[in-house]
């Protein structure tokens, strides 16, 4: 896919198009340290509302609206409809801003637009509804376990690469080091893709640890890498049900976390044969499931 037909040309916005928002947001605070005050600037992660709608033929829909942080637009809807099981790998024709009629002009950088090939809309029952979702915790519940069933087959323990615990000592530090909006706003989570050997691949920041995951699988989509099979992921924060659906949509065999993993998540990666690490910190960590990929 080309930039020109959406492709991922949708990074941080420059400073000086009028009406796009940036990821950073410059507001002036007043400052109590000890005995002294003073006023001053800061920065703080931007958190804007995207809608998401998806176009086949003369057909349209909108799918989701989630808080998000701007940049990487493209990326994150392409992310999310396949997490969601609407859109598989080759089925995206373009993505864009919207321009439709009923997208007032300040909104369009917040509306994007999935183009998918065919003449017809899907018919999945993730479409029944709209969701709305927050930055924190996702699209709770809206892929049931069944669904996920049938979409995704358990993971054979051969699949995916065996890691060191020296590798994953050293992967929170690397993620950490490569986040530059959270190096000025300190509130963003981060989401790293990284080879066997401690390599990083590529990195997404946004208010919700789920968009920063969506955004690396769209990333791996419209660039045609997926399944990422051969990749491990590290998130910061903790690991969440919706979390490891995504990575497991985009065939992610292990996901690492800087803290502690849910019920929910625990139970998804053992039942499809994820390996899942949490409390990844200095060097430390606990397996929760799949401890044969990690070894020497």
């Amino acid at each position: 896919m080309t930039a020109a037909d959406g492709g991922t040309a949708d990074g941080p916005a420059p400073a000086e198009e009028p009406g796009r928002p940036g990821p950073v947001t410059r507001v002036r605070i007043r400052e109590f340290s000890g005995g002294a005050v003073r006023d001053r600037r800061d920065d703080l992660a931007t958190e804007e509302p995207l809608e998401i709608r998806i176009r086949a033929g003369r057909h349209r829909r909108t799918v989701a609206i989630t808080m998000r942080t701007p940049g990487h637009d493209f990326e994150l809807a392409a992310g999310f409809l396949h997490g969601e099981g609407v859109a598989a790998p080759g089925a995206v024709a373009s993505v864009s801003y919207c321009t439709d009629e009923d997208v007032p002009p300040e909104a369009r950088y917040n509306t994007v637009t999935v183009r998918l090939r065919g003449e017809r809309l899907p018919d999945l029952p993730a479409l029944d509804r709209t969701f709305v979702t927050s930055s924190a915790c996702g699209v709770c519940g809206s892929a049931s376990l069944d669904a996920l069933r049938d979409r995704c087959p358990p993971l054979p323990v051969s699949d995916g690469p065996r890691v060191s615990p020296e590798v994953l000592y050293g992967l929170p530090e690397t993620l950490r080091r490569a986040q530059g909006v959270f190096g000025r706003t300190g509130g963003l989570h981060a989401a790293g893709l990284f080879t066997p050997d401690g390599g990083l691949v590529a990195l997404r920041e946004d208010v919700g640890r789920h968009n920063a995951v969506d955004k690396l699988a769209g990333w791996a989509l419209l660039g045609e890498r997926l399944p990422l099979a051969g990749h491990v992921l590290m998130v910061s924060g903790r690991t969440s049900y919706e979390i490891m659906q995504k990575a497991l949509a985009a065939g992610v065999t292990t996901v690492c976390a800087v803290s502690a993993p849910s019920s929910l998540a625990v139970g998804l990666a053992r039942e499809f044969g994820m390996t899942l690490v949490g409390f990844l910190r200095g060097e430390r960590f606990n397996v929760y499931a799949g401890a044969g990929r990690v070894g020497p």
